[in-house]
């Protein structure tokens, strides 16, 4: 039985650390994520920097939000964005380091890079 647990919880924590990927996979989302890293920011605000269409965005965050990568907070008629743990910046700078270092064989890859998901 011991055999069959381990299997069991390693692909469960699989499962649930690729759809947190899945959730960072796609250019909108991370455009957001890197404009809300200088700090909260309303939704006209992320469309403005981004250049994504507003109703764009608001799908996104919703998404994010959803996932727990964002928060949100009203600002008297405005929700305010921002990221939800230092923890999402920081892993945002790692992908920067490793992709600064690891770029030509991420561009060369072909496994990975076909038809997104959707959230």
């Amino acid at each position: 039985m011991a055999e069959h647990a381990r299997p069991t919880a390693l692909r469960r924590k699989a499962e649930t650390m690729a759809k947190l990927c899945r959730g960072l996979s796609d250019p909108s989302r991370l455009s957001i994520l890197e404009a809300l890293r200088s700090g909260a920011l309303a939704v006209g605000e992320i469309v403005a920097l981004t250049g994504l269409a507003q109703s764009n965005v608001s799908n996104h965050l919703g998404c994010l939000y959803d996932c727990g990568l964002v928060r949100r907070e009203q600002e008297g008629r405005f929700v305010r964005y921002s990221l939800s743990d230092p923890r999402v910046e920081m892993l945002l700078r790692l992908s920067e380091e490793l992709l600064a270092d690891r770029a030509r064989g991420v561009i060369a890859c072909t496994q990975i890079g076909g038809e997104e998901e959707p959230c």
